[in-house]
């Protein structure tokens, strides 16, 4: 399989997006008016058990919020580009228990998922937590590329899974790939981190089935407390409230007509409003 879903099956953010105000601004241009902040000082925002609030919106806002973002935060850039493209594997049982926990809202649940960083070919096999408490923490190891290729464990990685998560790797499979780009803002008091993730396409890796996901935008609030967030203050003069629909979900859901799904109709619902205006139901 490719490393990654090809970008040219989807559309991109180099395209200009038209605002609410009628007027058009080219979304590149509006990054290059942020800082950059390089992923060594990163490091100090890492935020790897914290709280995470989310939010669902249409592209037509990033020119408001990125605008309105410009003076309170740094954007990342990796080797010159500001706009960095994922992909991640997502691991599941024969009988998807980890969608099913999350759809049924259980707590003390787990995602177990291998990610790519495409353009710096650099891939990671992850075990993300969420406790009782609400509050995610993840844990990761480097992987060899060929292993993100072959979506396969090596020893050292069986291990790792056994020791941080309820599964055997014995008793997972690759369910779900994903693409999509993303944007990174970092808060100049290195409190808090905002992804905003678009270009979204999901594959079923059981049949190679495709979907887009055109139009949504996944902002994601990562905070380590209780901080000041502007970013919050910037949707909340758009009326936008938080939202949350995992991207793993949603592309379970999208590709998989016949799993447990009555907990997620009223978020599809609200996605198809969102992208409705762009590109129709999803």
């Amino acid at each position: 399989m490719d490393d990654y879903i090809p970008q040219n099956n989807i559309s991109t953010l180099n395209n200009t997006v038209k605002n609410e105000s009628g007027t058009n601004d080219s979304l590149l241009d509006l990054f290059a008016r942020f800082d950059s902040i390089p992923l060594e000082e990163m490091d100090n925002v890492k935020l790897m058990n914290r709280v995470d609030t989310k939010f669902l919106l249409n592209i037509a806002h990033l020119p408001f919020l990125m605008n309105k973002a410009v003076d309170h935060y740094r954007i990342v850039e990796i080797d010159g580009h500001r706009i960095s493209p994922y992909s991640t594997i997502y691991f599941d049982t024969d009988d998807a228990d980890m969608y099913i926990m999350h759809h049924n809202g259980k707590l003390n649940r787990f995602k177990i998922r291998m990610r790519s960083y495409v353009n710096s070919k650099i891939s990671f096999l992850e075990i993300k937590r969420k406790n009782n408490k609400g509050r995610t923490s993840k844990k990761r190891v480097e992987i060899k590329v060929d292993q993100f290729l072959s979506m396969t464990f090596s020893d050292d990685d069986k291990h790792f899974i056994t020791s941080k998560s309820p599964y055997l790797p014995a008793g997972l499979k690759p369910q779900l790939q994903n693409f999509f780009q993303r944007i990174t803002l970092v808060d100049k008091n290195l409190t808090e981190r905002v992804t905003l993730d678009t270009s979204l396409v999901y594959r079923d890796l059981a049949n190679g089935k495709d979907k887009n996901v055109d139009g949504l935008v996944i902002v994601e609030m990562k905070q380590d407390g209780a901080c000041k967030s502007y970013f919050k203050e910037y949707l909340n003069e758009l009326k936008i409230l938080p939202g949350s629909m995992s991207k793993y979900c949603l592309g379970m859901v999208l590709l998989n007509p016949d799993l447990k799904k009555n907990r997620f109709k009223k978020k599809l619902r609200i996605i198809n409003k969102i992208t409705n205006s762009n590109h129709g139901t999803i």
